[in-house]
Parts: C-alpha cells; sequence; structure tokens
C-alpha cells in the first residue's frame, strides 16, 4: 500500500468521522432520549466499536482499491472511485447532521438508503478493482442498509 495514498484515504475518513460526531447524540441527549426508538435498536456503546471497524476499514480498502487502479493502468477509475469515495464520506457525515442535529428524521431515512446505495457502489467498484477489497469492504453497505431500517422505524414511530 503507497503512504501517500493510504494518508490521503484516512485524512478523507477522518475528516467526516470528524464532522459527523459534532452532531452527535452527546450534544444533544435529552432530544434523543426521547424519541421513540424499536426494541432492536442497539446498545449505545455498539455504534462507536461499529463505526470505528468501518471508517478503518473503508480507508484501508479504499486505498488498497486506489493503488490497484493505479498499478494495473486505470487511472480514471481510480480518479472515478476517489470521487465516489468523497460524495460518500459527505453522504455519511450528513446523515448525523440530518438526523442529530436537525431533528429530521424522514429526510434522515432517505439519506441512510442514498448512502447505502453509495457504499454498496463503492464496494463494487473496490470488487472490479480486487475481488477481495470488494468482500473487505462489504461490511460497510450491510451496516448501512441496517441504519436505513432503523433510521426509517424511528421516523414512523416519531412522525
Amino acid at each position: 500500500m503507497n503512504k501517500a495514498t493510504v494518508a490521503a484515504t484516512g485524512l478523507a475518513v477522518a475528516t467526516a468521522a470528524g464532522t459527523g460526531s459534532i452532531a452527535s447524540p452527546r450534544h444533544n441527549p435529552v432530544w434523543f432520549a426521547r424519541i421513540r426508538k424499536p426494541r432492536y435498536q442497539p446498545p449505545g456503546a455498539v455504534f462507536p466499536v461499529v463505526w470505528t471497524t468501518l471508517y478503518t476499514d473503508i480507508a484501508a480498502t479504499s486505498a488498497v482499491t486506489i493503488d490497484r487502479l493505479r498499478a494495473t493502468g486505470r487511472r480514471d477509475e481510480a480518479r472515478s472511485y476517489s470521487i465516489a469515495l468523497a460524495v460518500n464520506l459527505v453522504l455519511n457525515a450528513g446523515w448525523s447532521w440530518l438526523f442529530f442535529r436537525f431533528h429530521k428524521l424522514g429526510a434522515s431515512a432517505l439519506g441512510a438508503a442514498v448512502l447505502t446505495a453509495s457504499s454498496a457502489d463503492l464496494a463494487r467498484r473496490a470488487a472490479d478493482a480486487d475481488p477481495k477489497a470488494g468482500v473487505a469492504l462489504s461490511p460497510y453497505p450491510l451496516w448501512c442498509a441496517f441504519a436505513t431500517v432503523l433510521s426509517t422505524h424511528i421516523w414512523r414511530l416519531n412522525r
């Protein structure tokens, strides 16, 4: 793995994580505690563990994917993957703002669905570059799909 690529993907992911965390429930715990949530809502301690793992995976797998595409002369695909990653990370951070900061439950459910599609697209692109990278990135769209179901259910419970 190229150190510059890892640094770039790591910085991009860390920026998204930091931007999203600014809007997190610890900044508005009263609102989050009051809204109705489904029974299958994981305990709060699960989310930082899952997201830290996923963000690490996104940064590392994206670096592998970009490097593989460049090494095989597919520079346009590497550029396209980088753009798709940037869009995905904006959607990722944006969801936290929609849900936690602005309390837009319907918009956050839609945002989660768009993030799921974007994450699945990243995994597909990674698999095109290296099948192992696609497998490595597959937990991300799966978690986002779960988040879409959860966000939609929370929206329905609190309309």
